[in-house]
């Protein structure tokens, strides 16, 4: 409900002659929403919110309108994880109702978008996730936000309508469908895209498929249900966990990449072997080191099968491409990028260069205090807490610096009757000298030190106990005899020094 619906212009534009000349507006603490019930009481809570409004960046309502654009105290643009962990955080503070909306490109509310590799893409008998089963904020135990719960909150959702571009002056988001809206304080939550073949290579031939969001995973699903030979390009997280997700469709599946091994950028050889076996195990073959040429067709235009540089080619009727993603900056570049690691350039608080306008999640080049250092990370972690540490500091909750721990994990064979579901975790540093214990079977980890600290450790099939250490450890980095953790005997054992460690 807007406020031109309550009101008709004339008692409209005499409120709004008495309210200009107030100090508040002057000052440019006014502000609308569209759930706000009337302009008396939108006024009486800027007069009682007084000195801290001030410090804010608002804007002024335009009454000769009638109010046919909607206008907003807060904006999120982006519909993932971040935006619905920053709606959490506005209504934990009791900021969200009348106050805040959310414009997405979007079809549905914000969902913990990990599960779109793994449990969405099971067939149906092994009972695959679906909305709103993980609507967030359910990944970390909280409330699941359906629909609904965005409407008890009086939170407006514009929905499959993205921003086209953005009007510093007068604080104006233009969206695809020609909204116009206004805004006192923006957060820019738009994520990644994903990394695309080019067109001339075959990049968008029916068959082929990227994953980003629902409607990408709904094609792909339809294309597995057909298929026969499936091959997932790339090595990282989207190709692991896709290709093992497919696994429970029993197809013919290869995995390639131009690496020497999986997740080259975090496994260590001896590591990435072990998980390269247990895909094996699973059917999976590997191609490993090659670089393609390009995409060909069937006679009916369809994705046919892979071609390499070395002139061979590989059978596939189903194609994924999971090759990394690109920040999603687009009308926003004018805010200010960072050329190193891409994204928006953003503080400790998520502030960037344009006072009023801040940046999370995956689209965020934050200061990584811990490691000094700036870096953009795309994980469902980071999408979480630098959304909740935002709010929290532009609402004046806090004023500490984003502190942040670098965490990874993957699931992958979880579906219903897999012989050995597996899950591990990595927290801190991969960097300096590596050890490596445990077969595998199922248990092993991995830890770096460097200068004789322990920067970082990754374990695959560990107690709730040993996950709930790992941050501490990684975050502590203490001085640990290298001697004494080679030679343990089992993870338990290595472990036990590690924690030992903590207390020397």
């Amino acid at each position: 409900m807007t406020l031109g619906s309550l009101m008709s212009p004339q008692p409209v534009r005499k409120v709004m002659a008495i309210v200009s000349n107030s100090p508040l507006l002057k000052h440019g603490l006014f502000y609308s929403c569209p759930h706000s019930t009337s302009l008396n009481q939108t006024h009486r809570f800027a007069l009682s919110m007084g000195s801290r409004l001030f410090q804010r960046r608002s804007f002024v309502v335009a009454a000769s309108s009638a109010f046919a654009n909607q206008n907003c105290e807060y904006v999120i643009v982006g519909g993932g994880n971040a935006a619905g962990y920053a709606a959490r955080t506005f209504v934990e503070h009791g900021m969200a109702d009348g106050r805040l909306c959310i414009v997405s490109k979007e079809a549905h509310a914000p969902y913990e978008r990990p599960a779109l590799t793994k449990a969405y893409l099971f067939p149906l008998d092994k009972k695959p996730a679906r909305l709103p089963g993980f609507h967030t904020c359910v990944g970390s135990g909280g409330e699941r936000q359906t629909p609904d719960w965005y409407k008890e909150k009086g939170i407006e959702m514009l929905h499959e309508d993205p921003v086209t571009s953005i009007d510093f002056e007068t604080q104006t988001l233009a969206t695809t469908s020609g909204r116009l809206l206004k805004y006192g304080t923006l957060i820019i939550a738009t994520g990644c895209t994903a990394t695309r073949f080019p067109d001339k290579i075959g990049g968008n031939l029916p068959g082929v498929h990227y994953i980003r969001d629902i409607a990408d995973a709904d094609s792909l699903i339809a294309s597995l249900a057909k298929a026969r030979k499936v091959v997932v390009v790339g090595g990282g997280y989207i190709g692991m966990e896709v290709a093992a997700a497919a696994v429970g469709w029993k197809l013919d599946i290869t995995i390639i990449f131009p690496e020497n091994h999986l997740l080259q950028r975090l496994f260590t050889p001896s590591l990435a072997k072990r998980y390269e076996k247990l895909y094996e195990e699973n059917g999976v073959k590997f191609l490993k080191g090659v670089a393609i040429k390009n995409l060909e067709t069937g006679s009916d235009g369809h994705v046919a099968a892979i071609k390499l540089e070395d002139g061979s080619t590989i059978e596939a009727d189903t194609i994924i491409i999971g090759i990394g993603a690109k920040p999603a900056v687009g009308p926003f570049e004018r805010v200010g990028l960072n050329t190193t690691v891409g994204g928006i350039q953003v503080d400790g608080q998520f502030r960037t260069s344009i006072p009023g306008i801040f940046a999370i999640g995956d689209v965020a080049a934050f200061p990584l205090k811990i490691y000094d250092r700036v870096a953009r990370v795309e994980h469902v972690d980071h999408a979480r807490r630098s959304a909740q540490h935002c709010v929290k500091a532009l609402l004046g909750a806090q004023t500490h610096t984003y502190d942040y721990l670098p965490y990874f994990y993957s699931r992958v064979f979880e579906y219903e009757g897999s012989p050995r579901k597996v899950w591990w975790q990595f927290f801190g540093d991969n960097v300096g000298e590596v050890i490596e214990i445990g077969n595998f079977d199922p248990k092993v980890a991995t830890f770096w030190i460097d200068s004789g600290k322990l920067k970082g450790v990754l374990v695959e099939s560990g107690s709730p106990e040993e996950f709930q250490l790992l941050p501490k450890l990684a975050r502590s980095q203490p001085s640990i005899d290298k001697t004494k953790l080679q030679n343990a005997s089992s993870v338990e054992e290595a472990i036990a020094i590690a924690q030992t460690s903590l207390h020397e």
